[in-house]
């Protein structure tokens, strides 16, 4: 989740005051750029666990968040302090932040190339793993923590997490399971006009469960099987339906950036942030904010960054800032998580690409791709898709149509070759027809006699 980072962007945003609806419309409309200024962003998120005892490990102790903060300022990232906290650390247009119950997440910067994703990625990994083999910890990506409870989390001191604490039950009985037990891998993506910005949203609200059975890697639940493939796709069904799941009116004619801010609009709020404080605001209206007329702020009025920071609190499968977030996915193995821009940049930064996903999901209503969300978690590769087909058979589609995009870019390292073999551990996944999900609990039924732990030394980074 966003962390509040001072930048001369941010101070002009925050001096912007909103006046009306369509100061929103353009501020998201203004993320619109030329091709050859696109650019692609990754987070990803891990849990840290101890490698004694294997629990998550807490923010403080010689063990713990605060350490391992102190141990990355080595490789020149800097502090973000809240409330006498680190919360965050930044360099050169990256942040590391923290979720909820001390998750790491990496926020990489807007890079022109998978090769240079996949360097960000590394370098962050390498220095992680360094710092962490000092203080006895060990980092994994999974989509859900496969042995730790609730209650076996630190939570962090972001004033913004203990307003989401006390909402998140009131809305769904898996919003704290969202905060602390899941993690993810994201890519950002561009759009050029209003006309691309839709048809890349369709596109990824539609694929976006084909992607949750790719990614999947969630199949534990505190020290046992838990029924699915990926439960953390499966937490985000109960979470808070105001601000979750699947956008219908993407798939409408018309559909476009004002659609999208009457949509965020409604979304309920979380907080105003004000002199480094957080205002609980939790439910009320933007709309009234927007009047003059939140309770207990009355009088005021939000700024851009008031706006923007609104947006980052939608969850969506897809969702639409100054550009667009593909969300399906669960944490996981080194590879993959360069494996996740790769598939969204293949199909989205090539138009012919563009155009062949939009014509794989031509048929696809709002309600075929809930059906679909509603069944991968649990069914992975083998759940039909609206056309009839297995979700496995139109991920080989995806991967095909995903690898001539990127061919068709010819991004090239310095060996000569392009961005196609980031693809590669999805394709002989694909082949093989089973998920990481399916390989880890073929190992849990076999050689590891049932003993989740071992997840921790076989997949760790």
């Amino acid at each position: 989740m966003s962390t509040m980072i001072d930048s001369e962007e941010g101070r002009a945003l925050s001096s912007t005051v909103v006046e009306n609806r369509d100061q929103l419309v353009a501020y998201i409309e203004s993320g619109s750029k030329p091709r050859e200024n696109w650019r692609i962003g990754t987070e990803h998120e891990k849990f840290g666990f101890n490698l004694e005892t294997l629990q998550p490990i807490p923010y403080d102790g010689p063990a713990g968040v605060k350490a391992m903060f102190d141990g990355l300022e080595r490789f020149g990232w800097q502090p973000v302090v809240e409330n006498g906290f680190t919360i965050a650390m930044h360099m050169e247009g990256q942040t590391i932040s923290l979720e909820p119950g001390g998750q790491f997440e990496l926020s990489g910067a807007p890079l022109k190339n998978l090769h240079e994703t996949c360097t960000e990625v590394n370098t962050h990994l390498d220095q992680v793993k360094q710092v962490a083999a000092e203080l006895g910890i060990g980092f994994i990506g999974m989509g859900f923590h496969p042995t730790a409870t609730r209650a076996d989390f630190d939570t962090m001191p972001k004033a913004r997490y203990d307003i989401m604490k006390a909402y998140m039950p009131t809305k769904g009985s898996k919003g704290l399971d969202m905060m602390f037990r899941t993690c993810t891998v994201q890519v950002n993506l561009d759009f050029g006009s209003e006309k691309d910005m839709r048809e890349k949203f369709r596109v990824g609200m539609a694929l976006q469960p084909v992607a949750t059975a790719l990614f999947a890697n969630s199949p534990f639940k505190e020290g046992k099987t838990g029924g699915m493939v990926s439960l953390r796709s499966d937490v985000w069904t109960d979470t808070d339906p105001d601000r979750c799941g699947n956008l219908p009116f993407v798939f409408d004619d018309g559909f476009g950036f004002e659609r999208y801010v009457d949509y965020a609009l409604d979304v309920p709020m979380y907080f105003v942030f004000r002199d480094g404080k957080y205002i609980n605001t939790a439910g009320q209206s933007f709309r009234d904010f927007l009047a003059g007329k939140l309770p207990g702020y009355s009088g005021h009025k939000p700024t851009l960054k008031d706006w923007d920071n609104h947006l980052t609190t939608v969850f969506t499968e897809v969702r639409m800032k100054k550009f667009l977030e593909m969300r399906g996915a669960d944490g996981g193995p080194w590879a993959r998580i360069c494996a996740l821009p790769a598939i969204w940049v293949g199909l989205l930064y090539d138009q012919p690409a563009q155009n062949a996903a939009l014509d794989l999901v031509k048929t696809w209503t709002a309600a075929d791709v809930d059906a679909l969300r509603a069944a991968v978690p649990t069914q992975g590769f083998a759940a039909a898709t609206p056309d009839g087909r297995t979700v496995r058979e139109v991920a080989a589609d995806m991967l095909t149509i995903a690898e001539k995009g990127l061919g068709a870019r010819a991004r090239e390292d310095q060996m000569g070759q392009d961005e196609r073999h980031f693809l590669g551990t999805l394709k002989h996944m694909v082949a093989e027809g089973r998920t990481l999900a399916d390989e880890m609990m073929a190992k849990y039924e076999g050689e590891w006699a049932g003993d989740v732990t071992r997840v921790f030394a076989e997949y760790a980074y």
